[in-house]
């Protein structure tokens, strides 16, 4: 399994156009702290990509990757499709900007269908560019990834998603509720039985996340905020990180506990721009390397 970390930013990136906290103006100084909006790219067979989250970035993400670029056909590209974790527009906006490929394989819950259809009219918008093909994200049992039948040899990585919140974007606040609105992902490779789970939205550490968590080689997870009080200390919003929907990393009720119990590789994304981990020479850096815990870079590559 090879996995192309592409971005590991929240909402925004680092740095965001219109902030000057310490975050920002650091990676305005110092371009190398600047981080695209979080997403992966999963590969799934030789030259055959998926992306998950299409972040306003992904046309600078596929330029920065060698292995995404197309050819050698003038419109032969390597990426088969995308796989949607939730419906947030920092993880869909980059669809329209795929619009130009000759059709779409686009995996996600039904509640995320149904809000990019109903309410950001994708299907309407996108149809007359691009064929679209939704299939939906399965939870109760793996299947693979790529849609097609697995070969003698176990061939293709299989998916599962695994449910982790409610939380429905705000133009789809009136939505109905359900607990497939944001999910993690678990990829297995049957040819090697290693598996990761991939989490960039937590609100809530379930015993399901928890258990596919226990069993993964690899643990990807939501780094949004280092503690509870981070986004009222910093002035961005009157609620705390849990009333935004993302567990913290540090404090009682923080996911770094949790994940220092885990067998796996764990690493922590989709960063905000307040989150003091941000800058490279952050003491939070250490505490987390105490606890065998990493921060995830873009570019950086995972094999398992």
């Amino acid at each position: 399994m090879l996995l192309q970390v592409l971005g590991t930013a929240a909402g925004g990136g680092v740095p965001q156009w219109n902030c000057a906290c310490p975050g920002c103006s650091g990676a305005r100084a110092h371009p190398e702290r600047r981080r695209r909006h979080a997403s992966l790219a999963v590969r799934t067979g030789e030259g055959r990509w998926y992306i998950v989250n299409a972040t306003p970035d992904i046309g600078d993400q596929i330029e920065a990757h060698p292995a995404l670029h197309p050819g050698p056909g003038p419109r032969q590209t390597p990426i088969a499709g995308v796989v949607l974790t939730d419906a947030e527009l920092d993880h869909t906006l980059g669809l329209a900007r795929l619009r130009e490929a000759d059709g779409l394989d686009i995996l996600a819950t039904a509640p995320v269908r149904q809000a990019l259809d109903d309410r950001l009219r994708l299907g309407e918008v996108l149809g007359p560019y691009t064929a679209l093909t939704w299939r939906e994200l399965p939870s109760h049992s793996a299947r693979p990834l790529s849609g097609y039948s697995p070969g003698p040899d176990g061939g293709d990585l299989r998916i599962s998603a695994v449910p982790v919140s409610g939380k429905r974007p705000r133009y789809a606040a009136d939505s109905p509720e359900d607990d497939a609105w944001v999910v993690a992902l678990r990829l297995y490779d049957p040819a090697t039985g290693k598996s990761a789970v991939y989490a960039p939205a937590v609100a809530a550490w379930s015993d399901a996340l928890h258990g596919a968590a226990a069993e993964a080689d690899c643990v990807i997870v939501d780094g949004t905020f280092w503690d509870d009080e981070e986004p009222r200390r910093t002035g961005i919003s009157s609620r705390t990180a849990t009333g935004m929907g993302h567990l913290p990393i540090d404090g009682p009720d923080g996911t770094a506990g949790i994940l220092a119990t885990l067998s796996a590789r764990c690493l922590y994304t989709h960063l905000n721009n307040t989150n003091p981990l941000v800058d490279p020479a952050a003491a939070q850096h250490k505490r987390l390397a105490r606890l065998g815990i990493e921060v995830a870079e873009d570019e950086m590559v995972i094999e398992l």
